[in-house]
């Protein structure tokens, strides 16, 4: 049997998987369930809503309450302070998943077990397939995947603390798997200096252009970040391939030992060619320039990552985006089974076998805003959600997270057999507030989407933006920043007052009648928008990345909360503007 009907084979099996995991969700449900409670009941934190000593379905969705992590935090430090995991659940934990704390507040402990790793392989294997069924030959060719590590920390107890992407890429799964497929070698991505790590993933994705098929990472954010660096070490790239030998500033041993095996002779011939390339005033579609073969870009580019489409659209030239799953560090929840849908119009299918899932309705104003409230309603299972809906999905593991919001609102857009099918709508917090007015993730972005459509024509692009809530005076203001830049090339744009205030004018018209209410009465001063210049928001996310953040998991926050950030973004302003408009 050849190769190719080997990998046909492979993908109709895949497709069987897929077929009998959604057809029999109901039934994959109800087991993941019971296996959870036949495992954890008797722990100390589950015992005690079991008091007759009957773990059922029904006595679980009556007596166990749902919670957040604040709930769940006691336990989590008492197992990291020494104490029995078995207070909580009853698998030995192999180490804490650190969550990146950028988007949804301070970072939390999630425990790992070698049962849990294993479900959580499940997910990104199948969705890796279902992308390859759609890209004829992109299964024969190599990954320029970009992927960094954070150093990891020890509790008290002497239990790992780790990001989950570091924890997976030290392991044998990601070593004699995916690794062996991509372009950086295995030293350059367990490299912690993000700067050698990045320069040697560049140099060895361009020494083997030619083999390129895919380009991706784990969150779009580090994409626009790595054409950065690339712009600004292109010609030292081009010097190490030119001449046959690595920077001297690259001082790691692991990355000069793997780079002593790929980097092995001079190459003027490529390096002239990369230069001219990047000589070019105009970097769009540099990724296709550069990487001629490339058939996709894999990477998350929903929710909060949704702001950079444009601009991997831009240097993409035309290479198709794809995300290709939805997970968190508590759980993994669905994949896209349409990996040719525009970005925005992705929609992900749960999995029914990963863990339990429970769904609270969501109630949705007339201005389009989620409630506060979104506890109403009792939860309803999997299986029993409705479509165009909205939910805030909640997840039972058998790591110990027991009825636990994550946080997430999702849209139910249609099913896959009996498995819903979700768009990631927000965050479920609240990112702006100033009296009563409460303006959340999906507000913003939807505000700040509709505005930047007046500078598109004029060759603006919006490449990121965050926000705080400014209340040193009375009445307080929202701020907005943002980081502009002339299509085809890193130029500050012209800001002309008139059409920047135009944008002030339509992020407001576009927030609810809260808001509107507020700024009429006085109690919110008009709109600030801040333009910073090129960069800036690179040096914020130095910043996360100072503070404990991974580079491969950094989201955006949509919303300023440390001071010294605000700080930072102010550094960079080169104009400021307000909005004129009188609510009426």
């Amino acid at each position: 049997m050849d190769g190719g009907t080997d990998i046909k084979e492979i993908y109709e099996n895949v497709m069987n998987i897929l077929e009998d995991l959604t057809s029999n969700a109901h039934k994959l449900q109800e087991q993941v369930l019971e296996e959870i409670l036949k495992s954890n009941a008797g722990t100390e934190y589950l015992s005690r809503f079991f008091p007759n000593g009957q773990a059922d379905k029904q006595s679980f969705k009556t007596n166990v309450p749902i919670i957040t992590y604040e709930d769940i935090k006691p336990y989590i430090d008492r197992i990291a302070n020494g104490e029995t995991p078995s207070i909580l659940l009853a698998y030995r934990i192999t180490q804490f998943i650190q969550s990146t704390g950028t988007s949804g507040g301070q970072p939390k402990l999630i425990p790992m077990t070698a049962e849990s790793f294993e479900k959580r392989m499940y997910e990104p294997l199948l969705a890796d397939l279902v992308i390859k069924r759609c890209f004829n030959g992109s299964d024969e060719g190599k990954s320029l995947y970009l992927y960094f590590i954070k150093p990891e920390m020890e509790t008290p107890s002497g239990l790992v603390v780790s990001l989950y992407t570091t924890f997976y890429f030290k392991t044998k799964s990601f070593k004699t798997g995916l690794a062996k497929f991509c372009t950086s070698p295995i030293e350059a991505i367990l490299c912690s200096d993000t700067k050698q790590s990045m320069f040697c993933q560049l140099l060895t994705g361009l020494l083997q252009r030619d083999e390129v098929v895919r380009m991706g990472s784990s969150f779009a954010s580090v994409l626009p970040r790595s054409i950065k660096f690339l712009d600004d070490y292109w010609k030292e790239l081009c010097s190490n391939i030119r001449t046959g030998y690595l920077s001297d500033w690259i001082t790691d041993a692991g990355c000069r030992n793997a780079l002593s095996l790929i980097l092995t002779r001079p190459n003027p011939e490529m390096a002239d060619l990369i230069q001219q390339i990047c000589e070019d005033k105009s970097w769009e579609g540099i990724i296709k320039k550069l990487w001629p073969k490339i058939k996709y870009i894999s990477s998350i580019c929903t929710g909060s990552m949704s702001q950079y489409i444009p601009l991997l659209e831009f240097y993409g030239g035309g290479i198709p985006l794809v995300s290709p799953n939805y997970s968190s560090s508590e759980a993994c929840f669905g994949i896209n089974l349409k990996p040719l849908s525009k970005p925005f119009d992705v929609s992900y299918t749960f999995l029914p076998n990963t863990a339990y899932f429970e769904f609270l309705p969501v109630n949705k104003d007339g201005g389009g805003k989620a409630q506060e409230t979104r506890t109403i309603d009792k939860p309803v299972d999997l299986v029993n959600v409705k479509l165009d809906q909205y939910y805030e999905v909640v997840v039972t593991t058998l790591t110990g997270l027991y009825r636990y919001r994550i946080g997430d609102v999702l849209k139910v857009t249609g099913f896959y057999n009996k498995s819903p099918q979700f768009q990631f709508v927000e965050r479920q917090n609240v990112v702006l507030s100033i009296d009563l007015d409460k303006t959340t993730e999906e507000d913003l972005s939807k505000a700040i989407m509709k505005a930047k459509l007046v500078l598109e024509p004029l060759g603006i692009m919006l490449t990121t933006y965050s926000s705080y809530a400014d209340t040193s005076l009375i009445p307080g203001r929202y701020v907005l920043f943002w980081e502009l830049k002339m299509k085809g090339r890193d130029d500050l744009p012209k800001l002309d007052a008139e059409i920047m205030e135009q944008c002030c004018c339509i992020v407001e018209e576009s927030f609810d009648f809260t808001y509107k209410s507020l700024r009429k009465g006085g109690v919110i001063s008009g709109l600030e928008l801040r333009v910073v210049k090129h960069g800036t928001f690179d040096q914020l996310m130095d910043f996360y990345v100072s503070k404990g953040a991974s580079i491969t998991q950094y989201k955006p926050p949509s919303c300023l909360k440390s001071k010294e950030a605000v700080k930072m973004l102010n550094s960079g302003m080169v104009g400021k503007f307000f909005s004129s408009k009188t609510m009426f």
